[in-house]
């Protein structure tokens, strides 16, 4: 699936200026991310040109039209307008002459202007689109910031999900998301976790309600997006399945084609889920930098087995 975003939003997200506000854009989407200053079609190269990128133009290419002559200038922007490219962004406040002006209102393709350094510009409008047109799903979960690690929590429906969200937000921690996840591949290592417009900051308490987080417990309890870093599945008790009490081997799950760390925890009564959730936040955050507490007793065990044999 393509997704798209309207240029529109994109004009106000970068707050740019619309030199052609006679031009409708709001049909106009933009469905790649990457860029492209036009030098070579500049130059007359147009093979390979890819006309659904945003074109940008900075200060060398201003100059380089400046000196062919404006006859030429005029023939080349014409040339890059015929392939209806979803707009022309000039950078540094380059100021836009007449001519092209009355290219784009012929062509239907709009002008816009920013007061940023080409390399800045480029650099924030491809981040940003790479969030905005990365492949997404939703899935039944909550996910909560912990120690600045994404945790989404999954089970199944009523087994204590948006409790365990509640006491870690009562901790001090965030929550991003209850029940629906959005989750945005942005990158081959990161995945980006955000609740829909409706439910945002929402919590379902069964026996309760609908509560607002961010009305009780204050804006520094919640957060519009956050990464994924680890998965908690929460699951039923099952006295003859057997669960992991080393934590050797990581288990993965699997999201949009990147993979993340994920625990399973059986829920009994009497075990409070917020601290084990704290915990494995805890936990991963030290095997990112570089200390396994598992590796170390197994260390131990190996080394004072040795020592025993040796002794012998």
């Amino acid at each position: 699936m393509t997704y798209t975003v309207g240029l529109d939003k994109l004009i106000e997200k970068m707050a740019m200026e619309n030199c052609t506000p006679d031009i409708d854009i709001s049909q106009i989407k933009i469905s790649q991310s990457d860029v492209n200053r036009p030098a070579l079609q500049l130059a007359g190269f147009f093979d390979y040109f890819d006309s659904n990128r945003i074109q940008i133009i900075g200060y060398v290419e201003f100059t380089y039209m400046q000196k062919m002559g404006k006859t030429y200038e005029k023939e080349m922007i014409r040339k890059i307008m015929e392939f209806k490219v979803p707009c022309i962004v000039y950078c540094r406040d380059i100021e836009v002459e007449e001519h092209v002006l009355v290219s784009a209102r012929e062509y239907g393709v709009p002008i816009l202007k920013t007061s940023r350094t080409t390399s800045e510009f480029m650099a924030e409008v491809i981040r940003w689109l790479n969030v905005e047109l990365a492949p997404r799903i939703s899935i039944h979960g909550v996910l909560v910031d912990v120690f600045g690690e994404g945790v989404l929590i999954t089970g199944e429906s009523g087994i204590g999900k948006s409790e365990a969200a509640l006491e870690l937000i009562k901790r001090g921690h965030r929550l991003v998301s209850d029940d629906v996840v959005e989750i945005k591949r942005v990158s081959q290592q990161t995945l980006v976790g955000s609740a829909p417009d409706m439910t945002r900051h929402f919590i379902e308490l069964r026996g309760i309600g609908i509560i607002n987080v961010k009305t009780l417990f204050g804006v520094e309890s919640v957060k519009n997006e956050q990464g994924i870093d680890l998965c908690i599945r929460l699951e039923e008790w099952n006295k003859e399945q057997e669960y992991d009490r080393l934590g050797l081997e990581e288990k993965y799950t699997e999201f949009l084609g990147n993979k993340v760390v994920c625990h399973s925890i059986p829920i009994r009564p009497g075990r409070n889920i917020a601290v084990i959730v704290e915990s494995a936040a805890v936990n991963f955050r030290q095997k990112k930098m570089g200390y396994n507490a598992a590796q170390e007793l197994y260390n131990r065990v190996t080394s004072n087995l040795m020592k025993g044999q040796s002794e012998d």
